[in-house]
């Protein structure tokens, strides 16, 4: 098939795209988005790349395995999706009503006009449905869905819903069916109504014979060549136009594109991932020049082909060909929108609870516990029915009634209380006598009964469940069990800096009465039985209540960047990172210390090793955290940057999605408005947030020496008064 799509520029077919960008103080936006001179040889590029055909033709013999050249290897095309990722997905999925509500005709490639029309419609509803299920599943209810759903026409690269095409009799020219992603409501995201390339979030390419010409590929059901060549045209012009884009969130994913390929009944994936940097712009050879840049810096990644729709035009939304479609529209919106509110695997292990109330509704006991000695069979449990009777006939069954009563005792601790804590070693009492504000689940202040003149922070975790762990509080699990983790191996690797938190005690709580907990158990039943406890030191005032009070000033700033970044300068050099730094994670200590000083507490969700995840902050996640979901470099600094700027009176702002808060982030930067907020204080503030800003979305390390040995010239001369360096 030809697609022949007319444009004068790379952004948008016709024009170049317009988006909300950021000036270029930032690296990050200068590293994702082509400079000057490669921009213009793009768009170049960009106008006489038009033709899918002649890209196809061009890759033919390398996709057949026939290329003699040297030093291209030839393609080997793996899974995007291997059947754990698939099963996962599935899980996190449970409940979800995805409705396709416009029917795909059958045998399209047999239709009439008018089932074609049918079919263009389906697929948008199609796709559709697919997006909201997904936003509302893992990113929520309360922002509204930030993509539409329009077709591509080949003559003028316009987009338009199917339905304006078939009013228009243009329908025979409708080339493609793509995601467009809009922006959030009030979060300044593309002005015009009218779809742009930099825009797109996901390609659906519908053709009346994909699972036919795999079939008789016999390509172990893969996509054609035609077809293959024709989804990696759209996906590189997809990716140069993201990369021309003056959007920085288009621009910063201009690496990685989803095409999805279907029919009426069939459908796949194709994944490809590459630097469009690393292409050649030679714009008199542009066919050779994309091929080139395809066989040796893309990956290229193809599912199998399998059903999607049934024989009456619905979708198999529980199917490994429509899970998999689904699944590169999930990575697709993580790309534009961040990690979502509700994680997948969060949402994947309800599947247990949910098999357990199933069971419950069925009556069936676990096989082991009736010392069945075949309970296991591959790995797997056998359950048998409860039996109510041994009678062989048919009798009556009096309606079981269930005694559902409340737990005795709830853990809940009030000034004055004592709380007994017990670990191996030995056991101790403290008394309760203030509360940590502004934290939940709640920090409190406490004294050793033997020692009531010394005073500790004291963490109280979950009780232990007998639910699944996504049922826990996991808020509780970071505070108390992580950050004891992280503690723990702070002390291992030599690590001791005052302006971290040092662990005093660590155990479970001794609840009263006698305890029967068996010798391979974790609680005897009792609502408090091993609940676990973090005792630290030492005790100060949050940020948070001081901003709260009128209590943080310009000294209070200074010292606060300083001590934080002390305790950050420690942590990264012995490869550890906060990962979630805002007011109520940072005190100020003013007893047993001639002057006062700040602690960055709340290192339960600090970064251990690459698989770990930050916490999500709207307000003080760095850029990066919020676009990637880790940290770079720089980001405990950025977040420090964050958490100054309002400290220091910066405008308080309403953010309700990721979206917004990276185009806040985007415009607070470029129009220096966190630098002229942070420079009405200190002008040493305002250089650093400018250093920082510099850095933000790279790999390269802070100087962190350099801009502490400032911060305590200035603080000396300034105030008078020289800072205890010994931390």
């Amino acid at each position: 098939m030809l697609i022949y799509l007319f444009s004068d520029s790379g952004g948008s077919p016709g024009r170049v795209s317009l988006g909300s960008g950021r000036k270029q103080s930032s690296a990050s936006s200068s590293r994702s988005r082509l400079p000057g001179s490669s921009s213009h040889a793009c768009k170049d590029f960009l106008s006489k790349f038009v033709d899918s055909e002649i890209l196809t033709l061009t890759l033919e013999d390398w996709l057949s395995g026939r290329s003699g050249e040297s030093g291209v290897q030839q393609p080997v095309l793996d899974v995007p999706f291997d059947l754990a990722e698939l099963k996962k997905f599935d899980y996190a999925l449970e409940g979800v009503a995805f409705q396709q509500l416009v029917r795909m005709p059958n045998a399209l490639y047999a239709s009439t006009g008018a089932v074609q029309a049918i079919a263009h419609l389906a697929i948008e509803d199609f796709l559709h449905a697919a997006v909201k299920g997904l936003w509302e599943r893992f990113w929520g209810h309360e922002s509204a869905l930030p993509f539409t759903v329009q077709c591509i026409h080949s003559t003028s690269a316009r987009f338009y819903p199917a339905e304006e095409a078939l009013a228009r009799d243009k329908l025979d020219g409708v080339c493609a069916t793509a995601i467009l992603f809009k922006g959030s409501r009030g979060s300044g995201g593309y002005s015009s109504s009218r779809g742009k390339w930099d825009q797109i979030l996901e390609l659906a390419l519908l053709r009346p014979d994909i699972g036919s010409l795999s079939a008789r590929q016999n390509d172990g059901q893969r996509p054609s060549h035609s077809v293959l060549g024709e989804a990696l045209f759209f996906a590189l012009r997809v990716m140069l136009s993201r990369s021309l884009s003056k959007s920085r969130t288009a621009a910063h994913n201009s690496n990685c594109m989803f095409v999805l390929l279907v029919d009426s009944q069939y459908g796949g994936v194709v994944k490809v991932e590459g630097d469009v940097r690393t292409l050649e712009f030679d714009s008199s050879n542009v066919y050779d020049c994309a091929a080139d840049w395809i066989k040796m810096n893309a990956k290229i990644t193809v599912s199998p082909v399998d059903r999607v729709w049934n024989k009456l035009g619905n979708a198999n939304w529980g199917d490994v060909g429509t899970l998999q479609i689904l699944l590169a529209i999930y990575h697709s919106i993580i790309l534009f929108c961040g990690p979502p509110k509700y994680a997948l695997e969060d949402l994947a292990t309800e599947h247990s609870s949910r098999i357990q109330s199933r069971r419950s509704e069925r009556a069936l006991t676990d096989c082991s516990e009736v010392g069945d000695s075949t309970s296991m069979v591959n790995g797997n449990r056998l359950f048998r029915s409860q039996n109510r009777g041994c009678s062989p006939e048919i009798v009556e069954v009096q309606e079981e009634t269930v005694d559902v009563r409340p737990p005795e005792e709830t853990l809940k601790l009030d000034i004055g209380s004592v709380v007994a804590m017990e670990d191996a070693d030995f056991r101790k009492e403290y008394e309760i006598n203030d509360f940590l504000s502004d934290s939940d689940p709640p920090i409190y202040h406490s004294n050793p009964v033997d020692e009531p003149s010394r005073g500790y922070l004291l963490y109280v975790g979950s009780s232990p469940s007998h639910l699944e762990p996504a049922w826990e509080d996991m808020n509780s699990w970071y505070q108390v069990q992580r950050q004891t983790k992280v503690l723990t191996l702070m002390k291992q690797r030599g690590l001791s800096s005052k302006h971290i938190p040092q662990i005093v005690a660590s155990g479970r709580l001794m609840h009263p009465g006698e305890c029967n907990k068996p010798s391979n158990g974790v609680s005897c039943g009792h609502p408090w039985c091993g609940t676990p406890i973090l005792v630290t030191s030492p005790v100060g005032e949050t940020v948070s209540n001081l901003i709260r009070n009128g209590l943080f000033g310009a000294e209070d700033a200074l010292k606060c960047c300083h001590d934080c970044l002390t305790a950050i300068s420690a942590a990264s050099s012995v490869g550890i990172r906060h990962g979630d730094i805002r007011p109520e994670n940072v005190i100020r200590v003013t007893s047993g210390s001639r002057n006062p000083y700040f602690v960055l507490i709340g290192w339960g969700h600090a970064i251990l090793e690459d698989r770990d995840r930050p916490s999500m902050n709207l307000f003080y996640s760095s850029t990066f955290a919020l676009q990637e979901g880790k940290l770079c470099a720089a980001s405990d600094a950025e977040s420090l940057i964050y958490l100054l700027y309002f400290a220091c009176g910066g405008v308080s702002i309403e953010l309700d999605s990721v979206e917004g808060a990276l185009q806040w982030r985007e415009s607070s930067w470029s129009k220096r408005i966190i630098q002229q907020r942070l420079g009405d204080v200190s002008a040493v503030l305002k250089a650093f947030a400018d250093y920082v800003d510099s850095l933000c979305g790279t790999p390269y390390p802070i100087n962190y020496d350099i801009w502490l040995r400032r911060l305590r010239r200035v603080i000396n001369e300034d105030h008078g008064k020289e800072i205890d360096t010994s931390g």
